[in-house]
């Protein structure tokens, strides 16, 4: 049973955002999150006390800054905080778990200095479906892929625990911690369905693998 299973209705109209190139969250993934910067204090601790949610999302590299911050591309994804902890310094460790995606609709003013939008949901309501089914995943094709991409970077993992991982969550998580570029993650994140990040992923590191680069991309 999951804790925590909005209907559509219930998810919040108006949300804050947490800028962030590089880290991806996914619905039902799992983002560790270390906050020091004061205005994303804020944001976490009014989260806290408002649903404790707010939507990450990756800034677009193709577009210039403005006024010092990034320009972000349109789709995200709405977390909530499952866990938190203070440090000593007075920092927040977080957890932040992925309730839904959201696309854009408009940047409505910020709060305490972190910026907020106006999100959609309606095209992403299957993210919320917990009868969806898993995706097709060519296990054997992804192991294989897997190893020299871990291996080359260093990467250590346990792979008796990766081998016993159900597919839904297997790719989810490697969408997540693989360090793709953020142009490839945005693909991730946007991919119709289960099916087609399933089948993305494992191109991604057969072309890793293979010394092949996406378009765009050096190798």
């Amino acid at each position: 049973m999951i804790p925590f299973h909005p209907a559509l209705a219930e998810l919040p109209r108006e949300i804050a955002i947490f800028p962030l190139s590089g880290a991806l969250l996914l619905p039902e993934g799992r983002l560790p999150l270390n906050i020091f910067e004061p205005r994303y204090l804020a944001m976490v601790q009014d989260s806290l006390g408002a649903g404790r949610m707010f939507g990450m999302v990756q800034g677009d590299p193709r577009l210039p800054r403005i006024g010092g911050d990034s320009q972000v591309y349109r789709v995200g994804c709405l977390g909530r905080v499952s866990s938190f902890a203070e440090t000593d310094d007075g920092r927040l460790l977080i957890t932040l778990t992925g309730v839904i995606r959201y696309r854009i609709a408009e940047e409505i003013a910020g709060n305490h200095g972190y910026r907020r939008v106006r999100a959609e949901y309606a095209e992403f309501a299957s993210d919320l479906d917990l009868d969806r089914p898993a995706p097709q995943l060519d296990r054997a094709a992804l192991l294989a892929a897997l190893r020299p991409y871990f291996r080359a970077r260093g990467i250590e993992a346990n792979w008796d625990a990766i081998e016993q991982t159900g597919d839904a969550l297997l790719v989810t998580t490697l969408c997540m911690v693989c360090p793709f570029d953020i142009r490839e993650k945005q693909a991730l994140l946007e991919a119709r369905g289960a099916a087609e990040r399933a089948a993305m992923l494992v191109a991604l590191l057969q072309m890793d693998a293979h010394g092949m680069a996406p378009e765009g991309r050096p190798s």
